[in-house]
């Protein structure tokens, strides 16, 4: 009886580091799919929002503790995590800065996310947020991977079908990040080096 063979693409795809979704963690999900290692954990990313809002406690502080708005903030839950394990924008930026990468809004003025929107196929990582959750989509070699950690396993996607997750993601009413800088190499990068774009037709 013949054996039952993977192919190359096949593979490559089971070097794809990828965490599935626990919870509300869907920010550490998409940091480490999207770095491929486990990198940051919740206990991290707290850390980093707590030392977000203590800094924005002291920016409400130099205008004055006993202003509405100083005491509307300390009031109020932290803007940049909650108990559930969801973490902001803002935490995500200063993660990443860590590994000396960079979060870039698709849609702002910086004339690298505007090459960027000029041809998304040509960049290697997008963070994206659309109904309070996070997940990355990756190019390992020449093939993007959406990596939402609600999936199921990794999905390679054709550049026709990635730009048309960008474009669906935008019209309703998510929002995308470049990430710039060098990433972090990682065992699928190699693995997918050598192989052709899947064109037409997914696994």
């Amino acid at each position: 009886m013949a054996q039952n063979r993977k192919s190359p693409l096949e593979k490559a795809k089971g070097r794809i580091f990828f965490e599935k979704q626990d919870g509300a963690l869907c920010g550490q999900h998409c940091l480490n799919n999207a770095l491929q290692s486990s990198l940051f954990s919740a206990v991290d990313l707290s850390e980093i929002a707590r030392q977000l809002d203590e800094k924005e406690r002291q920016t409400m502080a130099e205008l004055g503790t006993d202003t509405k708005e100083y005491r509307e903030f300390i009031a109020n839950p932290s803007s940049n995590f909650d108990d559930s394990g969801y973490f902001s924008v803002q935490v995500l930026s200063e993660a990443v800065k860590n590994v000396n990468l960079e979060l870039v809004s698709f849609q702002s003025d910086d004339s690298r996310a505007a090459k960027a929107r000029s041809d998304p196929v040509e960049e290697r990582l997008f963070i994206c947020h659309r109904e309070d959750h996070w997940f990355s989509m990756r190019k390992f070699g020449q093939q993007w991977v959406n990596l939402n950690s609600t999936l199921n396993a990794p999905e390679l996607l054709t550049d026709t079908y990635f730009n048309l997750l960008l474009s669906t993601l935008q019209n309703e009413g998510g929002r995308l990040f470049v990430v710039f800088g060098e990433l972090p190499e990682s065992d699928a990068d190699q693995a997918f080096s050598n192989l052709r774009r899947t064109e037409g037709k997914l696994l």
